[in-house]
């Protein structure tokens, strides 16, 4: 494979990565009140070992690879990590332009940021085992 098409490669399988942890990742939601499950229930989970027909082991292990990612971005230092979210939001949406006030606003700036903030991320990602 030429270069360009190795990078292809990465770029498609890091945009894949990003969209599907995107859709994953419990969104950030301020709440009133108290938690919707009590403490010493919050880890309960319902046996999986008849379960295999409807397509639950494969969740759990899409969750698994989803929590690594998740660790990864979450390593990423802060300019990163601002760019990945904004880059995975954009991506789950459809959109092509994307701009956040958290983001450089000059164009040329903001297009070097993502592409190191990919760059940064995918080598997190290789180095975990997941691209």
């Amino acid at each position: 494979m030429m270069k360009n098409e190795t990078q292809a490669v990465r770029d498609a399988m890091l945009d894949d990565l990003l969209i599907r942890w995107w859709q994953w990742k419990t969104p950030i939601q301020p709440a009133r009140g108290h938690g919707s499950v009590s403490l010493g229930f919050e880890s309960f989970r319902v046996t999986r070992q008849y379960d295999d027909q409807n397509g639950a082991l494969f969740d759990d292990e899409e969750a698994g690879t989803m929590k690594l990612v998740e660790r990864e971005v979450n390593f990423l230092d802060t300019t990163h990590r601002v760019v990945i979210y904004v880059l995975a939001r954009a991506l789950t949406l459809g959109v092509a332009v994307f701009a956040s006030p958290r983001m450089p606003q000059d164009k040329a700036e903001r297009e070097r940021s993502v592409a190191q903030a990919r760059e940064a991320l995918a080598d997190r990602l290789t180095s975990a085992g997941l691209m």
